[in-house]
């Protein structure tokens, strides 16, 4: 199967893709975009600019077409989109989306891992922003019409319920 693991920053979603894989050991991960380009030299702004994000968002929409089988993406094309439309609420997203719908069909589904008290923020995050990119994803999510399974809950429960779609415990 390929399924992405979706949600704002400091959500706990590199902690699940972690977790998923090592109970699925036929499973390959795929870093975030971020990491990605930064693994490949991109050197992007601190906070991340619009051109940042758009370069993230060509290597996620390569990152999903490259994946094989049996891998879980950490975040997928509909992320970057939210931050994007988050950082700029005017920007015309309408261009990227049937490129990103079409990426995003090629996954079997998407786990949604939504803000919870239980993952702190750390004191330097915009609390607001990270709200924002999360409905904002929420939105895209299903606008794109993605099968969706959101997790909450401890890494366990989260895990088991991935493990559960899947057909897997």
């Amino acid at each position: 199967m390929r399924i992405a693991v979706s949600g704002s920053h400091h959500v706990g979603k590199s902690t699940l893709v972690d977790s998923v894989a090592e109970a699925l050991p036929g499973y390959t991960t795929v870093e975030e975009p971020y990491y990605l380009l930064e693994e490949e030299g991109y050197e992007s702004a601190d906070p991340p600019t619009l051109e940042d994000f758009e370069a993230q968002l060509e290597r996620s929409l390569e990152a999903i077409e490259e994946g094989g089988r049996n891998v879980l993406f950490d975040r997928c094309p509909a992320d970057v989109l939210a931050y994007l439309s988050t950082l700029d609420p005017e920007l015309d997203i309408a261009p990227a989306m049937e490129q990103v719908r079409e990426a995003m069909r090629t996954l079997d589904f998407v786990v949604f891992v939504p803000i919870e008290d239980r993952v702190a923020l750390p004191e330097h995050e915009d609390a607001d922003y990270r709200r924002a990119v999360n409905e904002r994803l929420r939105e895209l999510l299903e606008e794109l019409d993605v099968e969706v399974v959101t997790v909450a809950g401890d890494v366990r429960t989260r895990v088991d319920l991935v493990l559960a779609r899947i057909g897997t415990r």
